[in-house]
């Protein structure tokens, strides 16, 4: 009988992750198991005494919260989380990050937009103002795809009904109002849009022309709105919707690939459905290819300021000056506040499904989670669906939970996302494409139709670096025009969901 394959992250750690599932009083990492120790959970492989540190990555994930033998199966039984000193160092890691010159740049074939950024997707966006508006917006989607008007239009992917369940019984200022408006903004100026319609009812909280008012929003060949009420009601306003949107499809159908740096990525850095996998495999693959996408000049995003709590001391470490490390410790503060006044606590992630996957606590899945931002300097923190205006690699302040942390980095900018997973995430998201990672072969193989790459083999001896390479390199081919998986089976429309926060009123 082999040994059961296990892995021990740093010299420091006092666990080892098991690759293959150990049975009871079976050898493996030098100790014999006491118990089973299912697939991607952890074993200890040295005394962990009540109240002392669990650590894994050369980090702490938890406490003892009572006697951990070696050979002990290591979970939420005798792990718990309390709150510890972290050490953020500001700035000590900051370095020059190595930049290729222009002409040494890959590239990829995207469409160049008259305001100067670059799509990798050319759709046709019906947004709507408020929920009141969702089923007209979702009317003119489906009407100009299934009507054939347009077949002679191959550069246009579609068009996408961008509905939510906001926009009224809202307070007409504050904290949810500026997030919607950014979102809103953000999508109906998004590169991968080569037109966009915004509906609205007409009545409520969140109106289009204020919005408009406010950015400087003029209507023309690429933007155009209108309100229920206004047109005369429904039938109306579904038929003038179609009819504007036909006017518009000449202009979007001009859009042409055309060769384009890489540079010119801002890339979406998601994970869902974790494991004690992800921040072993796929999670620091995309670190990797993240790294080569900074040194081809591009952006990178990291998100969900849930999931990286406990590991952004590693974070404001890599932070380019003070003020940015100090700006994310700020919204981890925030956070702090927002689950307490809610009733919640940080630790109520990881979910059950993290946790079946071998994820204890928050900071073990937030030390794996911080791994897609790979190694570089952090440059710049954003508020949720804020600009992103700076190159490198950069953090957004947006929830865990994926949906509208993805919508968030969209309506920032993001023109390509990689999404990893571990126990196998269905999800997509328009009108930027979704790249997804498995972190382990057998969900890879039970998921192959939604599943992009397979960063399962890193435990077969493939290097993270090789993988981060594959991974770059299916960024340029998606961002060019290959369909993902996601893609092809149709997800992306349902996925957008702005952050709602405030009181429903």
């Amino acid at each position: 009988m082999s040994t059961p394959r296990t892995i021990r992250l740093s010299p420091e750690d006092n666990v080892v992750v098991a690759v293959d599932q150990i049975t009871a009083d079976v050898a493996a990492a030098g100790v014999t198991a006491r118990e089973r120790v299912p697939r991607g959970h952890k074993m200890a492989i040295s005394p962990v005494g009540e109240g002392q540190p669990v650590r894994k990555y050369g980090q702490t994930i938890g406490f003892a919260s009572k006697p951990i033998a070696p050979g002990d199966w290591v979970h939420e039984h005798n792990v718990a989380l309390r709150d510890f000193a972290r050490d953020y160092r500001f700035a000590e890691g900051a370095k020059n990050d190595e930049i290729l010159p222009p002409e040494l740049r890959a590239t990829f074939e995207g469409y160049q937009r008259p305001n100067g950024k670059v799509g990798t997707r050319n759709y046709i966006g019906i947004l709507t103002s408020v929920n009141c508006s969702a089923s007209v917006a979702k009317f003119i989607a489906e009407e100009v795809n299934r009507s054939g008007i347009l077949d002679d239009h191959p550069e246009i992917d579609g068009a996408v009904a961008f509905v939510h369940g906001s926009g009224c019984g809202m307070a007409a200022y504050g904290e949810g109002w500026e997030l919607l408006r950014r979102t809103q903004w953000g999508y109906a100026t998004h590169p991968n849009l080569g037109a966009a319609l915004m509906v609205g009812l007409g009545c409520e909280v969140f109106q289009i022309d204020r919005m408009k008012d406010e950015y400087g929003m003029v209507e023309g060949d690429h933007f155009q709105t209108m309100t229920i009420q206004a047109t005369g009601g429904t039938r109306k306003t579904v038929d003038q919707g179609i009819a504007r949107i036909k006017a518009m499809l000449p202009v979007a159908a001009r859009a042409k690939r055309e060769t384009r740096p890489a540079s010119e990525i801002v890339l979406a850095l998601q994970c869902g459905g974790s494991d004690g996998y992800s921040g072993i495999t796929a999670n620091p693959s995309l670190g990797a290819a993240v790294d080569l996408l900074v040194k081809h000049g591009g952006t990178a995003v990291l998100a969900e300021t849930p999931e990286i709590y406990g590991a952004e001391h590693l974070l404001t470490r890599r932070a380019i000056n003070r003020a940015v490390g100090e700006k994310l410790v700020e919204r981890i503060r925030w956070w702090e506040d927002y689950t307490k006044r809610n009733g919640g606590e940080m630790n109520n992630n990881p979910a059950p499904g993290n946790k079946a996957g071998g994820l204890t606590t928050i900071l073990e899945k937030s030390l794996g989670a911080a791994a897609k931002g790979g190694t570089t300097t952090l440059r710049a923190v954003y508020e949720y669906a804020e600009p992103v205006k700076e190159k490198g690699f950069v953090f957004m302040d947006t929830p865990g939970y994926d949906p509208v942390g993805a919508t968030g980095q969209v309506a920032g900018g993001c023109n390509v996302m990689c999404f990893t997973t571990g126990r196998g995430s269905a999800f997509g998201c328009k009108p930027t494409p979704s790249i997804k990672l498995a972190t382990n072969t057998e969900m890879y193989r039970r998921m192959t139709d939604d599943m992009d790459i397979n960063c399962g083999d890193v435990l077969d001896g493939t290097s993270i670096e090789a993988k981060g390479q594959e991974i770059f390199e299916k960024m340029l081919q998606v961002a060019s025009g290959t369909h993902t998986k996601s893609e092809e089976l149709g997800y992306g429309e349902l996925e957008f969901v702005p952050w709602q926060i405030g009181a429903v009123m």
